[in-house]
């Protein structure tokens, strides 16, 4: 039963379904945690049913061995993994080399996408992005805050009035994505999405030129 509810998750803005090495890593360890959690659901499920049928047995155990096995032992073994693991996605979502950008500037209710290695080329709602190669987001905001989020390729980003913020993303084929603002930022907010357009390579700098906004 628990199960059913992912069922649900498919679609262009699906995270279990990466189109990219970095949301793979994120999507991997999301079903680490999950799986961790049913575990351990699991396990206080069946501690719960001992002591409830067998109370005399459970009042054997002391209060010490409870604190020192659930509360330092078990967490101990579970939760370090899962901040390594986290930390180590994290570090692959941030800019450590120098790779080709494109600048990501949000305003009530639509996106901006300029492209500063292809002449100050500009469009509207549509990201174009070469497949197979990193590049980084420089996300901005004009008058509140709001998210830069591409389900399939990463983790979301604040777009913040006077600050920018640095995202990288990457693609592994050609194709269609989807992206949105993945915070409320007014009446609008539902409605603004953008198209994310994946090319080739050596198709890249042509789309651009062609879907430039005036």
């Amino acid at each position: 039963m628990a199960a059913l509810p992912l069922l649900g998750c498919a679609g262009e803005l699906s995270v279990l379904q990466p189109a990219g090495p970095i949301a793979g890593s994120i999507a991997t360890l999301s079903w680490a945690m999950m799986i961790g959690s049913l575990f351990l659901t699991a396990l206080m499920t069946a501690i719960f049913f001992f002591v409830v049928w067998w109370p005399r047995r459970a009042a054997r155990i002391s209060a010490r061995a409870w604190i020192i096995g659930g509360g330092l032992i078990l967490p101990g073994l579970v939760l370090p993994p899962l901040v390594v693991a986290a930390v180590v996605v994290g570090e692959r979502m941030m800019p450590h080399d120098p790779v080709p950008r494109i600048e990501a500037h949000a305003r009530q209710f639509f996106w901006t996408f300029r492209y500063p290695d292809h002449g100050g080329a500009e469009t509207r709602d549509l990201l174009h992005l070469p497949a197979g190669q990193p590049v980084d987001i420089h996300i901005t905001a004009e008058d509140v805050m709001h998210a830069f989020w591409v389900p399939r390729l990463a983790g979301k980003l604040d777009a913040v009035p006077g600050h920018t913020n640095v995202l990288r993303l990457q693609a592994d084929t050609p194709g269609r994505l989807e992206g949105l603002c993945a915070e409320f930022c007014g009446l609008g907010h539902a409605h603004m999405r953008f198209e994310v357009r994946v090319h080739a390579p050596d198709e890249f700098a042509a789309a651009v030129a062609a879907e430039t906004t005036p």
